[in-house]
């Protein structure tokens, strides 16, 4: 039986490509973490050690979109190189198109478009890349007033793809993340719930939409947590101000901060997979090491001090710079 999002194995941490997929991002430290080339050759041996180095640790979810550059392409030649690796889920996003054009420092970086056309012709990019190794197709980035919530015609083609065996998603940004994802949940068509899945940011600082991730997490849906390390601001050595209490605690723990902070996530029931966005090896044996950390009680209450109001937290976020 092949495995699913919900089913997979311990250690319930995915690999997210987003940060190795394109030369440009807007995650703290990239100027030290990235080979100082940022050809797509090297990112390409960069992605391929990652997810060497994550399958071999356990890793079964692999996460990537159209929007990230090559993320996709490196995805579907790590698989294509590695025929005995067919224990992974593989995961993609459509709704965005990379403009950047290779370039850290382009006017635009990414071109947000959930209409059919954009629907139509990104799913046959990811099908000429992925084929049948894709198993999650997510519309990308989805706020409460994106026609992808009430686009009949969309619904239908989703559909479609559902019926052949790809399961339908949907990945959520901004403030109002709790309004999308209850606006999700009420989706159907021909009676039946359309989307199946749901990927949000969530962790210390902006844990806002944590009551709708277990409510969808209850109808059934696999939870997917993003930037659960907000950009790198829950990691050394970027760890942002009054973080006094997540520094204790991992001294406390023997454990780096970043493996804490995705303790933390993980420890939250409905959390089915918390992705990692390592760029280096040694960033994801760190992350993996969040496998180890139990946290009792009282250092996740005092862990949950640390959240922002979600509008200052996104605030703060539009503000980082790609680079």
């Amino acid at each position: 039986m092949s495995p699913t999002l919900r089913t997979l194995p311990p250690p319930r941490i995915g690999l997210g490509l987003a940060a190795v997929g394109r030369p440009g991002y807007i995650t703290l430290g990239r100027d030290t973490d990235l080979p100082s080339v940022r050809s797509a050759e090297a990112l390409k041996a960069r992605a391929f050690a990652l997810m060497d180095a994550a399958h071999a640790q356990g890793v079964r979810y692999f996460d990537a979109a159209r929007s990230y550059g090559l993320a996709e392409t490196y995805l579907a030649e790590w698989l294509r190189a590695r025929p005995a690796v067919t224990d992974v889920v593989v995961g993609s996003k459509w709704g965005y198109t990379y403009t950047a054009g290779w370039r850290t420092r382009a006017e635009v970086h990414e071109v947000k478009d959930h209409s059919t056309d954009a629907y139509d012709r990104q799913i046959a990019e990811s099908r000429a890349l992925l084929g049948g190794r894709l198993d999650l197709y997510q519309i990308h980035s989805v706020t409460p007033d994106s026609p992808a919530l009430s686009d009949t015609a969309l619904h239908e083609r989703l559909a479609r793809l559902a019926d052949e065996g790809v399961t339908v998603g949907l990945s959520t940004s901004g403030p109002g993340q709790a309004d999308t994802i209850r606006a999700a949940l009420s989706v159907t068509v021909g009676g039946r719930p359309l989307f199946g899945s749901v990927q949000s940011t969530y962790n210390l600082l902006e844990p806002s939409a944590g009551a709708a991730l277990a409510e969808a997490h209850d109808a059934g849906w696999a939870v997917i947590v993003k930037e659960a390390l907000a950009n790198g601001r829950l990691a050394d050595p970027h760890i942002a101000p009054g973080m006094d209490a997540l520094r204790e605690i991992a001294e406390q723990e023997g454990a780096s901060c970043d493996a804490v902070a995705l303790a933390a996530v993980s420890a939250r029931p409905w959390a089915d997979i918390v992705l990692s966005g390592a760029a280096t090896v040694d960033q994801l044996t760190s992350n993996l090491a969040s496998a180890r950390v139990q946290l009792p009680p009282d250092r996740l209450e005092r862990l949950g001090e640390l959240a922002q109001p979600a509008s200052a937290y996104w605030a703060h976020r539009s503000r980082l710079p790609w680079a």
